[in-house]
């Protein structure tokens, strides 16, 4: 795995998710979308898990925590979509940890309810695994 490689993907993930925007729009509920991005990467061919079980270690406990995260595609970024007036810094630190704890090196806060996506609606965050990866 590379920062080229994870840069590429995200690039493809934000599209997937454009198309999605573009076809319907900002004011949809979060599992509307959630529903036609999954669609949207089935046709771009990439590999995810969708709703994936996010597992806690407490202690060398493992916790039932119910804790999901919207997407892990290709075993290496973290996406979360939402569908908020706003994003608050709650839903970054939610996509932190989901990274910490899936230990993968890059996330992808998405929020449909913008006026435009690119601009607006996607922030993209990496930790301490994606600095020591290799350029390419």
């Amino acid at each position: 795995m590379t920062k080229k490689y994870l840069n590429d993907l995200t690039y493809q993930i934000v599209g997937a998710a454009i198309e999605v925007h573009k076809a319907l729009g900002p004011g949809l509920l979060e599992s509307v979308y959630h529903k036609c991005l999954k669609q949207e990467l089935l046709l771009r061919k990439l590999r995810f898990v969708s709703e994936l079980l996010v597992p806690v270690n407490y202690k060398g406990l493992e916790l039932d925590a119910e804790l999901r995260c919207d997407f892990l595609v290709e075993d290496a970024i973290v996406v979360e979509i939402k569908a908020v007036d706003a994003i608050a810094p709650v839903f970054e630190a939610q996509l932190l940890t989901y990274m910490k704890l899936l230990n993968k090196p890059k996330g992808i806060l998405i929020n449909f309810n913008c006026a435009n996506l690119f601009k607006e609606g996607q922030k993209t965050y990496v930790n301490e695994l994606f600095r020591e990866l290799p350029e390419e």
